[in-house]
């Protein structure tokens, strides 16, 4: 990767600890999966249409009935406060400032409710959703379900591709598997289970199943993504089972390496869902392009997750909204070089293999 992303990447890589450092960019085991995310995108290029009028076009859209200025999300990421002091305050602040929605991670350094209460502080109309994993003691999914309801979170984004933690070489080799002192996943803290204020560990289970969907929607009115679909099929049965939007997501190649690129799965599972609810799909996204290339396949939004990181080290919250803002000035200048004068124009027809000619 080059360009301006690529130089704050480098810049951020000085700045953190070098254990924390890979913590952010690391993937699982050799991290196939990791580089392929974005190398899907180099196989494919664009095929630009000519003598169109693009004034007047609009990258507004809606995300499940919340405004966003483009069709990008800020996708979930652990532990902020690694990045700054202020942590998914700065982050939210920054995300709100761009006019896009935020899902802020289950596994944050700064609890929910402030999370709501950053991004509000800049735009009282701020929307975050709240992504969570289910824990294998229902008491302890239903606490944390009404604490993202009493931050007024728009939304559940529930990962279900983490049966089990990934293997990540990178934390092995630094050893880092506990947060520095003083810093907690605090969402965590004072659940069911434990004494006082307590912090709980984040438990993942092989046990759930699309039953445990369904408890979950009678626990909330709140619109449920699942994150970390990969498969056609389970694309069409959480249709079935009532989600009501979802992510192709590899967990940006975290979680088992060597499965498929998000972007090479996005065509077939657009396919299975057929319009019926949403599809987004984040890994791998690193500039403007990009976004149009997984709309035009059948995104309807993307979600974007390592480079807010690198700005959040750089930057605060300034730097989280000049990754955002670099993004969109990218974005809005391939739609106009493709003669695309509204987001619905985007589809298959203008895009094709790199090196492969069309007729």
């Amino acid at each position: 990767m080059s360009g301006p992303l690529s130089a704050l990447e480098q810049r951020a890589r000085e700045l953190l600890d070098p254990a924390h450092y890979d913590y952010f960019a690391g993937g699982a085991g050799e991290e196939v999966t990791l580089a392929d995310n974005e190398h899907a995108f180099r196989r494919l290029a664009l095929l630009p249409r000519v003598l169109r009028d693009t004034t007047g076009r609009s990258s507004a859209i809606e995300l499940l009935g919340d405004p966003s200025s483009m069709p990008v999300f800020v996708s979930p990421t652990a532990f902020h406060r690694l990045a700054h002091p202020d942590g998914e305050r700065a982050t939210a602040r920054g995300v709100a400032e761009a006019g896009l929605v935020m899902i802020a991670s289950m596994a944050g350094t700064v609890a929910i409710g402030e999370v709501t209460s950053a991004a509000r502080e800049v735009d009282r109309d701020a929307r975050v959703w709240f992504q969570l994993y289910l824990h294998p003691e229902p008491e302890v999914t239903a606490e944390l379900v009404r604490r993202g309801e009493r931050a007024g979170c728009t939304a559940l984004v529930v990962t279900v591709d983490s049966p089990v933690r990934g293997r990540r070489f990178r934390e092995d080799r630094h050893g880092f598997h506990d947060l520095p002192a003083g810093m907690y996943a605090e969402n965590m803290r004072g659940l069911p289970g434990t004494t006082g204020n307590g912090v709980r560990s984040i438990a993942m289970s092989a046990e759930f199943t699309w039953d445990h969907l369904r408890r979950l929607r009678e626990l909330t009115r709140l619109p449920v993504v699942l994150k970390g679909i990969l498969h056609p099929e389970d694309a069409r049965l959480a249709v079935e089972h009532g989600a009501d939007a979802i992510v192709v997501s590899n967990h940006g190649g975290r979680q088992l390496d060597t499965v498929c690129a998000t972007l090479d799965a996005l065509p077939a599972i657009s396919a299975a869902v057929a319009g019926r609810i949403p599809v987004y799909l984040d890994g791998g996204v690193r500039r403007g392009s990009d976004v149009v290339l997984a709309l035009a396949l059948g995104a309807t939004a993307v979600g974007v997750g390592r480079p807010v990181l690198w700005g959040l080290t750089v930057g605060g919250d300034k730097g989280v909204t000049d990754v955002l803002d670099t993004l969109r000035s990218e974005f809005e200048h391939t739609l106009t070089m493709c003669g695309v004068a509204a987001l619905s124009d985007l589809n298959a027809d203008l895009v094709t293999v790199r090196g492969a000619a069309r007729s």
